[in-house]
C-alpha cells in the first residue's frame, strides 16, 4: 500500500469516525453534551498545568535536598500538599465528568439504533438482507446487531472520548513542556571532521528521534491488530448467537437428540474465537515486547544525556531531575501513538463494525422495492410483484380482491410462496413493488405466534398495554380460544413460548384476535397444531367475530378441512421456466 493509499484510508477512517460522533453533539441534548465536553477539556488542561507546576517544584525541592536547606525543604514539602490536594480534585472530577459524558453519550446512541433497529421492521429485513447480499463476505452486512447496539456503541463512545482526551493531553503537555525542556537542555557540542557543531535544545531532538523511531516500529509490529479486534469482536458474537438459538430451540433440539450437534457446533465456533484469539495475543506479544523495552529505556535515557553536565558541575541535582521530568513528560506526550496502539486498534474495529451496521440501514432503504401501500376498507392490489431476497421474481403484476364479507383461502404446493405473499400484504417484505391497498383495522396470525416472557396477560395483550383490558375480557378472550384453563393464571409470570405446547400457542394467538376484534384477519397456518374438532370451533368462532364487524378472513393452510371454512381461494400455480415470473395467482371459488 502506498503512501497516498494510507492517507486515503486514514482520511475515509476519521469521515467515519466523525460521521457516528456527530449525531450525538449535533442533536437534542447538544448543549448538555458540549458542556461536558468543554469541562472536561477544561480539567484536562488544569491537570497539564499542574504538571508544569509539579515540574517547577522538583527543581527547588531536589535543590534543598543537595543544599542542606530545611527551611526550603519544609515549605516545598507545604506546597507539594496544595499543589497535591488540587491535583486529586481535578483527576477527580475529570474521571466523573468522562464517565458521565460516556453514559450519556452511549445512552444517546442506543436509544438512536434501537429505535431505527426497531422502526419500519428493519429488524426482521435485516436478517433477510444478511444472506442475501454478496456483501457478508466483505464485513459490510449487518450481523448481530445485538452485539453492535450491546457492546460495540459502549466500547465505541468509552474509547472515543478516552483516546481524544488523551491525545489533546498529549498535544497540550508537549507544547507546554518542549520550551521547558528546551531551555534546561543547553547546547550540545561535538568536533567532526575539524568542524565544531553546536546543537541547542538537544534534549528535545533527543526525545523527537528517541519517539519517531518508536512510532515506527510499534506502527508496523502493531498493524495486524485492528484486523485481529474486528475478526474477534464478529466471532464473539457469532458464538454467543449460537448459544441464544439453542436456548430458543430448546425443545426442538431436544426431540431431535441433537444435543450432539449442537455442542459440535458450538465447540467449532468457540475455537475460531480462540484460534483468532490466540493470534491477536501473539501479536500484542510482540507489542509488547517492544513497548516494554521502549518504556523502560525512556526512565533512564534522559539522566544517560543530561549527566555529563550534571557531573561536570554544569547543573545541580535539582535541575537535573526537572530535566529528567520534562523529558518524561515530553516523551510521553510523543509516545501517545505508542501507549495506545493497541486501544487504537480496537477502536478502528468497533468503528469498522458501527460503521457497516449505519450503511445497512442504508443499504436496506435501497432494497426496498418501494410497494405503495395505502389504507382502505377492501384489500386490493395493482401490477404487484414479488421477488425473493435472491432476486429471482415470484409474482408479477399480480391482482388481488378481497370485501369485507369474503373468507379467502390461499393455496398451492410448498415453496410456492404463500407466506412470503403474506409478509408482503403485511407491508413487511422489502422485495415487493406495486400498489396495495390494505384494511386499517386488520391483525395478522402467523404459524409460530411470538410472546414475551412476563405475565400470562401481558403476553395475551400484546403489543399492546394489559391495563386497556379487563380482567373479564381477558378470560373472555381465553374461554373463547379454548384456554379457560388459562383464564385463573392471567397474573402468572412464565417463558410462555416454552411452556406452552404448540396448540396451546396458537390458540392464545388467536384469544389475541378474539380480544382486540379486528375486523381483517389474515392466518398463515395459525390452526396448523390443532385438532380437527379445535380448528373447526377456532374458525367458526373467528368468522362469527368477521361477520359481526362486517370484515373479512385470508387464510392459508394444507389441511383440506380449513378449506370448509372460506368461499373462494386463490391458488399459486407455478409457471414454465420461460416466464418473468416463477408463480401466478389465479381466484377461484372454493369447491363444495
Amino acid at each position: 500500500m502506498t503512501l497516498a493509499d494510507k492517507l486515503a484510508a486514514f482520511k475515509t477512517f476519521t469521515t467515519q469516525a466523525w460521521a457516528l460522533t456527530r449525531p450525538y453533539f449535533a442533536s437534542d441534548q447538544k448543549w448538555k453534551a458540549r458542556a461536558l465536553l468543554a469541562a472536561i477539556v477544561l480539567l484536562n488542561l488544569s491537570l497539564v498545568y499542574m504538571a508544569v507546576l509539579f515540574n517547577d517544584w522538583y527543581k527547588v525541592f531536589y535543590d534543598a535536598l543537595q543544599e542542606k536547606n530545611a527551611s526550603v525543604f519544609w515549605a516545598q514539602m507545604t506546597r507539594f500538599a496544595w499543589l497535591a490536594f488540587a491535583f486529586i480534585i481535578l483527576a477527580v472530577y475529570k474521571f466523573y465528568l468522562t464517565q458521565l459524558l460516556v453514559l450519556r453519550w452511549r445512552a444517546w446512541m442506543t436509544s438512536h439504533y434501537l429505535t431505527r433497529w426497531l422502526s419500519n421492521q428493519a429488524f426482521y429485513k435485516m436478517e433477510l438482507l444478511r444472506f442475501a447480499t454478496a456483501s457478508n463476505a466483505a464485513g459490510h452486512n449487518p450481523d448481530n446487531p445485538d452485539q453492535r447496539i450491546q457492546d460495540d456503541i459502549n466500547q465505541f463512545t468509552n474509547d472515543s472520548i478516552a483516546l481524544s482526551m488523551g491525545l489533546l493531553n498529549a498535544v497540550v503537555t508537549l507544547a507546554s513542556f518542549v520550551g521547558i525542556l528546551w531551555g534546561l537542555s543547553g547546547n550540545f557540542a561535538f568536533t567532526l571532521g575539524g568542524q565544531t557543531f553546536d546543537i541547542p535544545g538537544f534534549m528535545v531532538w533527543m526525545a523527537l528521534l528517541y519517539c519517531l523511531v518508536g512510532s515506527v516500529i510499534t506502527h508496523y509490529l502493531g498493524r495486524p491488530q485492528i484486523q485481529l479486534n474486528f475478526e474477534q469482536q464478529r466471532r464473539e458474537a457469532d458464538f454467543r448467537h449460537h448459544m441464544v438459538r439453542v436456548r430458543e430451540y430448546s425443545e426442538a433440539i431436544a426431540l431431535d437428540r441433537g444435543e450432539g450437534v449442537e455442542r459440535s457446533q458450538l465447540e467449532r465456533r468457540f475455537g475460531l474465537v480462540l484460534g483468532n484469539y490466540l493470534n491477536l495475543i501473539r501479536a500484542q506479544k510482540r507489542l509488547v515486547w517492544f513497548t516494554s523495552f521502549f518504556g523502560q529505556a525512556a526512565v533512564v535515557f534522559p539522566f544517560v544525556v543530561a549527566a555529563p553536565r550534571f557531573f561536570s558541575g554544569a547543573i545541580q541535582l535539582g535541575e537535573l531531575v526537572q530535566i529528567s521530568s520534562a523529558f518524561g513528560q515530553v516523551q510521553n506526550a510523543l509516545s501517545w501513538f505508542v501507549d495506545n496502539y493497541s486501544s487504537l486498534a480496537a477502536w478502528r474495529a468497533t468503528t469498522n463494525r458501527l460503521t457497516s451496521f449505519e450503511a445497512s440501514f442504508q443499504a436496506l432503504a435501497l432494497s426496498d422495492k418501494g410497494l405503495t401501500a395505502t389504507d382502505s376498507e377492501v384489500l386490493s392490489s395493482a401490477d404487484l410483484h414479488l421477488a425473493l431476497p435472491n432476486g429471482s421474481v415470484l409474482l408479477d403484476q399480480a391482482q388481488l380482491q378481497a370485501q369485507p364479507g369474503d373468507s379467502i383461502l390461499l393455496s398451492g404446493p410448498s415453496g410456492a410462496g404463500k407466506s412470503t405473499l403474506f409478509r408482503a400484504l403485511a407491508g413487511i417484505w422489502p422485495f415487493a413493488t406495486g400498489t396495495l391497498n390494505r384494511p386499517t383495522d386488520s391483525m395478522f396470525l402467523p404459524q409460530r405466534p411470538y410472546f414475551p416472557n412476563g405475565p400470562l396477560r401481558e403476553a395475551l395483550a400484546y403489543p399492546q398495554e394489559a391495563s386497556l383490558f379487563t380482567d373479564d375480557e381477558l378470560a373472555s378472550a381465553l374461554h373463547r380460544a379454548l384456554l379457560p384453563e388459562l383464564s385463573t393464571r392471567l397474573n402468572e409470570v412464565g417463558a410462555w413460548s416454552q411452556t406452552l405446547s404448540g396448540g396451546e400457542q396458537q390458540r392464545l394467538a388467536v384469544a389475541r384476535v378474539l380480544l382486540k376484534k379486528p375486523r381483517w384477519i389474515f392466518a398463515d397456518e395459525a390452526t396448523s397444531a390443532l385438532d380437527e374438532a379445535s380448528e373447526s370451533l377456532i374458525y367458526k368462532t373467528l368468522l362469527a367475530q368477521i361477520q359481526k364487524g362486517h370484515g373479512a378472513i385470508i387464510s392459508i393452510a394444507h389441511k383440506p378441512t380449513v378449506g370448509a371454512f372460506h368461499t373462494s381461494r386463490w391458488v399459486l400455480e407455478k409457471l414454465p421456466e420461460a416466464e418473468v415470473a416463477s408463480h401466478r395467482l389465479r381466484a377461484e371459488a372454493a369447491p363444495a
